[in-house]
């Protein structure tokens, strides 16, 4: 003998499941491979104000060992947020840390997840700079500090390691 299942419990399961089907028909897209621009570099092109508004996530989760980690702990470290031997391209606990005062310092989402917002601030307002006047990037400028910084031929950002130049790519690790 079967259960009978009363009429509304029947209609208000239905309902359930037909809204838990068009919730995953209508959920986000899964972001690409690195990010918002599914780029596997830090990159930008024409004038570089505004370069870094569209870059990937960086967290404990996401990005987590790389070489645009790198880049981002750098930023870190010119505004006196992160020492230099905390520099290393692994987004762990220290950087999440200096981001969150990073966001809250610049009024952010102050959640410890290198996004849009965040990466978009600290590439903008000045902080990166053409020194020789060829109308590309050479300097990231911090409040404590400065560092050599480029964006070469096909748009992708770099910067020195300990004397070697770097591609800011999201993939792999190269910097120490």
């Amino acid at each position: 003998m079967h259960a009978r299942i009363p009429w509304r419990r029947t209609t208000a399961l239905t309902a359930a499941a037909a809204a838990v089907a068009i919730s995953g028909l209508t959920a986000a897209p899964a972001s690409a491979a690195n990010g918002y621009a599914a780029a596997a570099y830090v990159s930008g092109k024409g004038g570089f104000a505004d370069d870094w508004y569209d870059e990937g996530i960086l967290s404990t989760s996401t990005n987590t060992n790389s070489n645009a980690t790198c880049l981002w702990q750098k930023v870190l470290w010119a505004d006196g947020l992160l020492a230099w031997e905390d520099i290393d391209g692994i987004f762990g606990p220290k950087t999440r840390d200096a981001t969150r005062t990073f966001q809250a310092r610049h009024h952010l989402d102050d959640d410890g997840v290198v996004g849009e917002d965040t990466f978009g601030w600290a590439g903008s307002y000045g902080k990166l700079e053409d020194i020789d006047g060829d109308t590309t990037v050479d300097r990231y400028i911090g409040p404590r500090h400065r560092f050599t910084i480029w964006r070469d031929g096909d748009g992708h950002y770099g910067f020195y390691d300990d004397g070697v130049k770097r591609s800011a790519g999201y993939n792999y690790r190269t910097c120490s």
